[in-house]
């Protein structure tokens, strides 16, 4: 990857913490919900560490892998306009930073192209999948979502394709869903480690 790819991929990945940030200064005002501020407060300080894990790793994709809850994990990208269905705790064995950043960047495209987004969490044969759809217009057909520089009006077309080199990166997958031409499913699997932690 050139200096140049780098630069746009670190500037790319900016603009979560930075929006996870103003959510919170624009907020935190007309808050008055105690439960309310502290979730706004963590999700700040987890954009804060991750953006600080971001610009200090040399390596964009390594990992420090241990056993991660993907259904907290999801949880905790929930707003007004996203929603998430999952039970009880699925472990994967995996790098909560690089992983959260790779599920923010599914719901980001989400909400760019649509008005909600769902994250489905659920184990199935082996693995722990999440199911990322969006209400947007969907994708093209033959079209790959996850080429870098596949771009849609206000966005860089690196998103999809970082997130998707972040779960294979973990010995997953990361595939568009066929369906139908209203809204999009991006299908995220990973191994699962429930024997773990």
């Amino acid at each position: 990857m050139s200096e140049r790819e780098r630069l746009a991929l670190l500037a790319h990945e900016l603009r979560s913490p930075v929006a996870a940030l103003e959510a919170l200064v624009h907020a935190a005002p007309g808050v008055t919900a105690t439960e309310a501020r502290r979730g706004l407060l963590a999700r700040a300080l987890a954009a804060a560490r991750d953006l600080e894990r971001l610009l200090s790793d040399p390596d964009l994709l390594s990992l420090r892998l241990e056993p991660v809850d993907l259904v907290a994990t999801a949880r905790a990208l929930a707003t007004d306009r996203v929603s998430v269905r999952g039970e009880g705790r699925l472990l994967v064995r995996a790098d909560e930073t690089r992983l959260r950043q790779a599920l923010a960047n599914l719901v980001a495209n989400g909400l760019r192209h649509g008005t909600r987004v769902e994250l489905a969490v659920e184990a199935r044969h082996g693995s722990v999948v999440v199911e990322v759809t969006d209400d947007g217009p969907g994708f093209d057909v033959g079209a790959d979502p996850f080429a870098r520089g596949t771009s849609g009006v206000g966005s860089s077309g690196l998103g999809l394709w970082l997130a998707r080199a972040i779960v294979e990166a973990h010995g997953g997958s990361l595939e568009l869903v066929p369906g139908p031409s209203q809204g999009a499913t991006l299908r995220l699997a990973l191994p699962s480690a429930s024997g773990e932690g």
